[in-house]
Parts: structure tokens; C-alpha cells; sequence
């Protein structure tokens, strides 16, 4: 009844999602420059808002400049060595603003949410679009939630660099922006965690 009620409410059916009976304890950010906080003050990035909004302690762990292959080199040491319960993954601007192979950041992609959820922890997948007139990177990131199981999050970043109010340059968010990508997060996350936490007792 209570999954049912929540896929009524808030569109997600939380039965498709891998390891929502982890016994792990940390959520962690794991991305680039987005997910580090660039263009923000202390304590304004967004997983300090999302942790905030959350009421629960949040791991930052963005590094600026990552592509997909990079965070998947780092990955056993920033995320899988920290008992991880929920990881969200902001990935994919770097491989964009490198013109990686598409191919190359699905796989590299896949590879991350393979291993992070091998490790027993959910995975959320938050999708950006990347690309003035065009999305080709887009789909790589509903596609591999899909397939995995993992909970996908779309479009995190809407408006958020069409404001000056909202940005701190041409590709980072300001303090406001960050927050509005925690709020976008935060109302997937929070029902997810509920169920979670319902299967858990």
C-alpha cells in the first residue's frame, strides 16, 4: 500500500530501484565541478543545501574537472570505502566539454553504478542537459537508470544557467542555483529514503 501510494503521489515506482534495503549508512555526492560547488561560497554547494533540506549528513564528494573516466579511477576511495547507503551521481559536463565519445561516457557510466551498487548501496542518477540546441549526451543518463535500476532524476539544472541570478558563470550555478538542485534532488530522494526506511524496520 505504501509503495503504491507513493508512486501515486510523486510518479516513481520505487519497486524497480536496486538496494533499497541497504545496510549501508553514508550518502554521498559523487560528480564533478557541479557537485563540488564551484561558482558557490562555503557551504553553498549543493550537497550542504541537499544535506540541509534532508535533515541527514551528506558526503561531498565532487572534484572539479572530472570526466566519467576520471571519477571512475577515483571511485573506490572517494565512494566505495566510505559504507555508502545512497550515491548520487552528477556526471557527464566534462565528457560534453571534452567531446568525449558518447559511447565511452555509457560505459564509463555503467561501469560506476555496476560497482556502487555491487557494494549493496541505491544509486540516483541526476540528468543534465547538455548542449544549447542539442541533448546527445541526455539520454545516457535516463537510459542507464533504466537499466540498472536506478533512480533517475531529470533535469537538475533547468533554468539554473538561463539566470544571471541563478549562475556564477557560463557553466557553474551560484549559491541560488545550487540550492534550486538540491530541491530538485530532495524531492526524489526524500520518498525514496522513506520507502527505504520502511523496508529497513
Amino acid at each position: 500500500m505504501t509503495v503504491t501510494l507513493i508512486a501515486a503521489c510523486g510518479g516513481d515506482d520505487f519497486g524497480k530501484i536496486r538496494n533499497l534495503r541497504s545496510a549501508g549508512e553514508t550518502i554521498i555526492c559523487f560528480g564533478d565541478s557541479l557537485t563540488e560547488g564551484v561558482g558557490a561560497g562555503e557551504g553553498g554547494d549543493y550537497p550542504s543545501a541537499l544535506s540541509r533540506q534532508l535533515a541527514l549528513p551528506v558526503v561531498n564528494a565532487g572534484r572539479r574537472g572530472d570526466t566519467t573516466a576520471d571519477a571512475l579511477e577515483r571511485l573506490s576511495d572517494a565512494v566505495l570505502s566510505k559504507n555508502p547507503r545512497l550515491v548520487i551521481l552528477l556526471l557527464g559536463g566534462n565528457d560534453f566539454l571534452r567531446q568525449r565519445p558518447r559511447q565511452e561516457t555509457r560505459t564509463n557510466l555503467e561501469e560506476i553504478v555496476l560497482r556502487v551498487q555491487t557494494q549493496g548501496a541505491i544509486v540516483a542518477i541526476a540528468g543534465i542537459k547538455l548542449g544549447l540546441f542539442t541533448d546527445e549526451y541526455g539520454e545516457i543518463f535516463e537510459q542507464t537508470a533504466e537499466k540498472f535500476g536506478a533512480l533517475y532524476i531529470p533535469q537538475v539544472m533547468k533554468g539554473s544557467l538561463g539566470s544571471s541570478s541563478l549562475k556564477s558563470d557560463p557553466i557553474h550555478p551560484n549559491g541560488a542555483g545550487y540550492r534550486l538542485i538540491a530541491e530538485r534532488i530532495a524531492e526524489k530522494i526524500k520518498p525514496l529514503l522513506h520507502e527505504a526506511d520502511r523496508l529497513r524496520k
